[in-house]
Formats: C-alpha cells, sequence, structure tokens
C-alpha cells in the first residue's frame, strides 16, 4: 500500500516561503493522484491543491491561487507544495493525500477529504511575526 509522509513545515515570519514535500514509498507514484489539505485550529479541513497522477489536471484553492504551486516527481516518487507570501491564515497541519482511482472533476475530489484513502501524520505550519 501506498505510505505518505510529509516533510518541510516549520515558523516561517508573513512574507516568507517554505517548500512542503511528500515522500510516497510502498507503491508506484505513478497511479495515485496526489492532494494536500491543510487544518487550522478552530476550523474545518480544507483542500488547497490536487494534482492528478498523469498531471494533467491541477487545482488550487483560491486562498492559495497565485502563491502555492504543486509539482510532482513519480520516479523520485515525491510531490512538492512550494509555499510563498505566507499568511498568518496559511497556519495549519498540512496533509499529503493520495487516490488511485480517476477523477473527471478535480475541483469537487480535492473538496472532499474523505475519499482520500492514503493519508501521511500531516506537517505543521506556522506562519507569525
Amino acid at each position: 500500500q501506498l505510505r505518505l509522509v510529509e516533510s518541510g513545515g516549520g515558523l516561517v515570519q508573513p512574507g516568507g516561503s517554505l517548500r512542503l514535500s511528500c515522500a510516497a514509498s510502498g507503491f508506484s507514484l505513478d497511479y495515485y493522484n496526489i492532494g494536500w489539505f491543510r487544518q487550522a485550529p478552530g476550523k474545518e479541513r480544507e483542500g488547497i491543491s490536487c494534482i492528478t497522477k498523469s498531471t494533467d489536471s491541477i487545482w488550487y484553492a483560491n486562498s492559495v491561487k497565485g502563491r502555492f504551486t504543486i509539482s510532482r516527481d513519480n520516479a523520485k516518487m515525491t510531490v512538492a507544495l512550494q509555499m510563498n507570501s505566507l499568511k498568518p491564515e496559511d497556519t495549519g497541519l498540512y496533509y499529503c493525500v493520495g487516490l488511485p482511482i480517476e477523477i473527471t472533476d478535480l475541483q469537487t475530489a480535492c473538496n472532499r477529504f474523505t475519499i482520500w484513502g492514503y493519508r501521511g501524520q500531516g506537517t505543521q505550519v506556522t506562519v507569525s511575526s
């Protein structure tokens, strides 16, 4: 089965950048759509960005569009989330998730955390001065 491990979180000042990484193991990443969700204290879990297994479709939440970039390297079994111009409201626990089935509506899928069968433990991002 697919195992996902996130890294790259930390404390950063507003306006700063972080690069999150999701390392996959146990099965070829070629077969999995990958997404990033975040959970902020007192808020619902939010889909941030998702990318299909063939990279033919990418989706971003409006809250991060233009600031975050998702990318994947199937050969290296990693998916990255480059986060620039970070804001305090970006603070949260960021999860990497995987789903092997074909996705025709990536936006809808990226707003339904419960359908993603494979999840990492999360990495904490704190944006504060």
